[in-house]
């Protein structure tokens, strides 16, 4: 929402009736960490080395078929013009980490089970923040009056990491994650755009050092620099946004990712000592930490919608869910049951998806 107000800017704190800036932005942390973020800083709207950034980045096309991405290039970096009058940026961050990297490691070395992205496992978390980050600014209003505002979840061209690291809520990793000294990279963000003049935090300094883990796991090789991701050899970006058919030569990379990938996550020192939280709305749905790719290649599509009703699976859709599992049993140990499997779906399903159940089958000798 946007609620109506004159125009405030930096000169308001200086008038004998403007609210205490300072003694407000104690109130947005308090509120913050009462209704469930972990972290949260304040920042200004000045993202010029970023914006350079961001455009060397589309001019190479390293975005894939995220077309989005180009359209809004200048406004993501410019929040002024996505929410005219907007001159702070309050920044949050959600856990969602669970202490399990040992567990995650065996099921990504077990080529009969399947593997979902950490952050999937759970409650899609954009409804939760949303209505999280919109209480906290309900809760101001009723402090200052009604004041300009718009809340955001990955939800528009939002430059969220930047935003983040300028607010001191951690640095961007060599694998463009953002990293918290305390918190690791197992965090959600969020943003509500502001135009009070509130007091900004100072940025978070990058403690990456001369560690190249990321990059060196990376299963196809998509951190192709420090900072530099090509998004078309992220596993992320192909079992998740890419709505296609999988490049032939990367699916033997993919191996039994079937929703995501963590592997740059899971190995970087930072988060091996990362405090973690166990928020509720997260917690496993269907057993899909030790669920095998057998199982779940047997969902047709009215149990996929509904296994994965309120989680971020379910965006993908039955089509690329079929796909990635296809892709991932081509992967898989050789049985008679993958085989099975294999060439029953092949009927009722679309040729993209044919595709890759063929692709699997020539994989076991089929």
């Amino acid at each position: 929402m946007r609620a109506s107000l004159p125009p405030t800017d930096a000169g308001d704190a200086g008038r004998p009736d403007a609210p205490d800036y300072a003694a407000l932005a104690g109130l947005v942390r308090a509120l913050a960490h009462e209704y469930g973020f972990q972290r949260c800083g304040i920042t200004g709207i000045e993202l010029g080395d970023d914006e350079a950034y961001l455009r060397d980045w589309l001019a190479q096309g390293l975005y894939g078929s995220m077309d989005w991405m180009a359209r809004h290039g200048q406004m993501r970096s410019r929040p002024r013009e996505l929410v005219p009058g907007t001159l702070r940026v309050i920044s949050v961050g959600l856990d969602y980490g669970r202490r399990d990297d040992e567990e995650a490691w065996q099921t990504l070395a077990d080529g009969e089970r399947a593997y979902v992205a950490r952050y999937a496992l759970g409650r899609d978390y954009h409804k939760l923040m949303r209505q999280r980050l919109q209480r906290l600014a309900d809760r101001l209003a009723e402090e200052v009056g009604p004041f300009g505002h718009r809340v955001f979840v990955d939800s528009a061209p939002v430059l969220e990491r930047a935003l983040a690291r300028n607010a001191g809520l951690g640095w961007i990793g060599k694998h463009t994650c953002l990293i918290d000294r305390d918190g690791g990279s197992w965090f959600f963000l969020g943003e509500i755009y502001v135009d009070l003049p509130l007091p900004v935090d100072a940025p978070a300094t990058a403690h990456c050092g001369t560690c190249v883990r990321c990059i060196d796991i990376c299963p196809t090789q998509a951190i192709v620099a420090p900072h530099r991701l090509d998004a078309r050899r992220c596993i992320s970006y192909l079992t998740i946004e890419h709505e296609g058919a999988i490049d032939e030569a990367l699916r033997p990379l993919i191996g039994n990712r079937i929703f995501g990938c963590d592997d740059c996550q899971l190995v970087c020192p930072w988060n091996k000592f990362a405090k973690r939280t166990d928020e509720p709305d997260f917690r496993v749905r269907n057993d899909l930490d030790r669920a095998t790719l057998l199982d779940l290649f047997a969902w047709d599509e009215d149990e996929f919608l509904r296994r994965t009703e309120g989680t971020a699976i379910r965006r993908s859709g039955h089509e690329r869910w079929l796909r990635n599992l296809a892709v991932a049993l081509g992967n898989a140990p050789t049985s008679p049951a993958v085989v099975d499997a294999l060439r029953a779906r092949r009927d009722g399903v679309s040729e993209m998806v044919r595709e890759h159940i063929d692709w699997a089958l020539q994989r076991h000798g089929a």
